[in-house]
């Protein structure tokens, strides 16, 4: 079973993130002169790359409601509900009318339908997640779990996949005029192909267990904050370092494709950056996730925080340069060897840090609250460093290993959880549990 659980791992994922992922390829590309006003370009830009933001922003209130779903009736249940809304919403952006269209109206929808998909992907991972290294046996949860991670990028290789030949072979009217609607339309696809997925897996048994077991909190919000609160704000801080894929994918193609910023790099041919990058992250992804079981969690998110992160410097130079070959060397580099030693390995890790009872909780809220941080990153870099500007590698290139530092430091400050079986990690918070209560109590 555990081998159906990360097969359906991957495959849901794969499906979910790619309807996730078109949109900052559009909101990068075409986004700027469909939904906004044309006589400022630095202003639509820096609106389109804002609605991409906004996506974020519903995701905690989905990580509060769909954890708590998946906490209180299973993993299984709230993915096929996050499946079914994230195609719906995609689906619908394929058919918005265009500013010249219908006005601000159309920004005003695009911004309606993105809240939707940040509010339905929030509960993705989580549960993906969940289900596999629940499913997983001892010590094999970081390989098992890292497939979840695999579906994630196989999403947006096939995301990025899917405009690049729309945007070579079409004139750029008819481009920006339907083109760009294929891939958002294909969500219809996806919908079908993800619920016959899902609707085969069954419930783990660990989850199962402890339904049995214990009573299930009627609000596990509550329950994992008092208990777990501190282990939520440390896994903020780590999701931090996913400033390395917003600064190469989004930040990274609008620096490199807006006319605005004069580097003049071919959309076409920029496509192909996180299609490669994507591919070597494929394969590298169950290699590292592997090595987290024999090593350790929190050495490879550390080193991989770390390096990518400084790496960031030399791939926004090379944009800077116009030189497309050093930018896809870095970026492959960068995002798809070294920031995937962090990337494989955080949801096996994050899993680890909360109970059964309030995992796909603890792990929603933590993974999205930093997701909303990282997600505006790209708006403010385009603030900080606007067209025009002459040290933008330096200036992005300093913001984007500040936060990896930070993140690397939280991950330092908590503990190895490779070692241990999730019953043993179940006991042990449970104690920790009772002692905050009889504290609490006494108090």
């Amino acid at each position: 079973m555990h081998k159906k659980a990360a097969l359906s791992g991957f495959l849901g994922s794969t499906l979910e993130y790619y309807d996730f992922s078109i949109y900052a390829s559009a909101a990068a590309l075409v986004f700027p002169s469909v939904f906004f006003p044309s006589g400022n370009p630095t202003v639509a830009l820096v609106a389109s790359l804002a609605t991409y933001a906004v996506g974020y922003v519903a995701r905690p209130i989905g990580a509060f409601v769909l954890g708590n779903w998946g906490d209180r009736h299973g993993r299984k249940n709230v993915l096929v509900f996050a499946l079914l809304l994230m195609g719906f919403s995609t689906f619908a952006v394929g058919l918005l009318p265009t500013y010249s269209q219908v006005g601000i109206l159309a920004p005003i929808l695009l911004v309606a339908l993105r809240l939707i998909q940040g509010f339905a992907v929030a509960g993705e991972l989580s549960g993906a997640s969940a289900l596999i290294a629940e499913h997983a046996p001892a010590g094999r949860r970081g390989f098992f779990t890292s497939f979840s991670l695999q579906g994630t990028q196989a999403g947006s290789i096939l995301a990025s996949a899917a405009f690049i030949p729309l945007s070579a072979m079409l004139p750029a009217q008819a481009f920006h005029s339907w083109g760009w609607r294929v891939p958002f339309l294909l969500s219809a696809l996806v919908v079908i192909a993800g619920y016959l997925i899902r609707r085969r897996v069954a419930e783990t048994p660990v989850f199962l267990q402890e339904a049995k077991e214990h009573v299930v909190p009627q609000a596990p919000i509550v329950k994992v904050v008092r208990e777990s609160g501190w282990t939520i704000f440390r896994a903020i801080l780590m999701g931090l370092t996913n400033v390395i894929g917003t600064t190469a994918a989004v930040f990274g193609t609008a620096y490199a494709t807006q006319p605005s910023y004069g580097i003049k790099m071919s959309p076409a041919t920029y496509l192909w950056m996180p299609v490669m990058a994507n591919i070597v992250a494929v394969i590298l992804i169950p290699f590292f996730g592997k090595l987290s079981d024999r090593i350790g969690r929190r050495p490879l998110m550390i080193f991989g925080s770390l390096s990518s992160g400084v790496l960031s410097f030399a791939y926004l130079w090379a944009i800077s340069q116009r030189n497309v070959v050093l930018t896809l060397v870095l970026a492959i580099l960068m995002w798809g060897v070294l920031y995937q030693m962090w990337n494989a390995t955080f949801a096996s890790f994050f899993q680890e840090l909360f109970p059964t009872r309030t995992r796909v909780t603890g792990f929603a809220i933590s993974q999205n609250i930093g997701l909303l941080i990282v997600a505006f990153l790209p708006t403010i870099f385009t603030l900080v460093a606007p067209p025009g500007s002459a040290n933008v590698p330096l200036l992005i290139g300093g913001l984007t290993l500040g936060l990896a530092v930070i993140s690397a430091i939280a991950t330092w400050a908590t503990r190895e959880t490779s070692h241990l079986s999730l019953d043993a990690l179940d006991t042990a918070d449970r104690s920790v549990g009772h002692e905050a209560g009889a504290a609490a109590k006494t108090a």
